[in-house]
Formats: C-alpha cells, sequence, structure tokens
C-alpha cells in the first residue's frame, strides 16, 4: 500500500524519476532560448507537450526554480551597480578588481552564486539556468506564484493513449477576452 506517499511513482525508480523531472523542467526553460538557426528548434517558446501526470510532477519543479531565481533579483541589480563592462585580464579589470567596488560587487553577488548553484543542482543543465535567471524570472518579477498552466490535450498519445497536456509559462499565450460591442441601429429615412 501507498499510504501517506506523496508523488508519483511514473513507473520508475527514484533515480530516473529525479532525471526525468530535471530533463523535464530544462527542457521547458531552454524552450525560451533563441533558436532559429537550429534544426531542432522548438515550435513554440515557453511550451512543452508531455504526459499529463508528468506535467503535474514538473510544475513544482518548473516554480520552484522560479522562485529561487525570482528572490535573487535585487541582488543581480545591487551589484550591476558595482559592476564593471572592461574585459577579463585588461588593465582597466584589474584597476576595478583592487577598487572597493569589487568588495561591494562580491558581497551582492554572494546570494546570486548560491541561487545559481542551487538551480543547477535541480536542473543540471547550466544553459537552462542562464536562460532562467537571464530572461524567464524577470518576466515574472511582480507575480506571486503560478508561473505556469497545464492545458490537457483533446487526442491521446498514440501507442498507448496516454492522456497528453501542455506545460506551459504563463502571460505567453493568453487569450485576451474582448467584450462585445452592443449594436446600434440607425434610423432609416423614409421615403
Amino acid at each position: 500500500m501507498r499510504h501517506r506517499r506523496k508523488g508519483r511513482t511514473l513507473g520508475r525508480n527514484p533515480s530516473h524519476q529525479r532525471a526525468l523531472l530535471r530533463n523535464l523542467a530544462s527542457a521547458l526553460f531552454l524552450t525560451e532560448r533563441d533558436a532559429e538557426d537550429e534544426d531542432n528548434a522548438p515550435k513554440v517558446k515557453g511550451r512543452i507537450i508531455t504526459t499529463l501526470p508528468k506535467a503535474k510532477e514538473v510544475r513544482p519543479v518548473v516554480e520552484r526554480c522560479i522562485t529561487i531565481a525570482k528572490r535573487v533579483l535585487p541582488s543581480m541589480e545591487e551589484a550591476a551597480k558595482f559592476g564593471t563592462t572592461a574585459d577579463r585580464n585588461t588593465q582597466a579589470w584589474k584597476d576595478w578588481r583592487k577598487s572597493d567596488n569589487y568588495s561591494k560587487w562580491n558581497q551582492a553577488m554572494a546570494p546570486v552564486v548560491n541561487a545559481r548553484r542551487r538551480a543547477i543542482r535541480m536542473l543540471g543543465d547550466k544553459q537552462a539556468v542562464r536562460i532562467l535567471f537571464a530572461d524567464v524570472a524577470p518576466r515574472f518579477a511582480d507575480r506571486q506564484g503560478g508561473y505556469t498552466r497545464i492545458l490537457k490535450l483533446a487526442k491521446p498519445r498514440l501507442g498507448d493513449a496516454g492522456d497528453r497536456a501542455i506545460l506551459e509559462f504563463v502571460g505567453v499565450h493568453d487569450r485576451v477576452r474582448a467584450k462585445s460591442t452592443k449594436p446600434t441601429f440607425e434610423a432609416q429615412p423614409t421615403s
């Protein structure tokens, strides 16, 4: 019996479950990359299609990663004040390293580095973490959770008839409801 055992096993052992969720989460973040030139470019940015149970299991992982990245946005802005645009190992960069701004930048970047390490541990993909911190987290800066939505597809998967679902970021493909306008009737002139 599975009394009080949380989560779905998805027919896998625990390490395989973690690997599956990690790959699905990083795949969702990687759809946000600029991949027009690649032959494996995503059809729609910010959207993956998977089975319904997998989508329900990966959603908390994705939302937790976004929350981790969102919490360090103020630290990233503060570090940008003290940073430099000089190339590494140039004289301007070496002078900046000796200045007081470097220590302030270092203090501001410490939580950001910690958050990036946590996200890499959760996702297992450095490129996905880069996209998460650069593109996805600033987009949801003013949102208090609920960053993804799951839409169940009508057609089941061919082969085993598994329920399919779309897992996508909120705010990208939102439908806007438009109020219908009240019809106006003009008076017809009688002749």
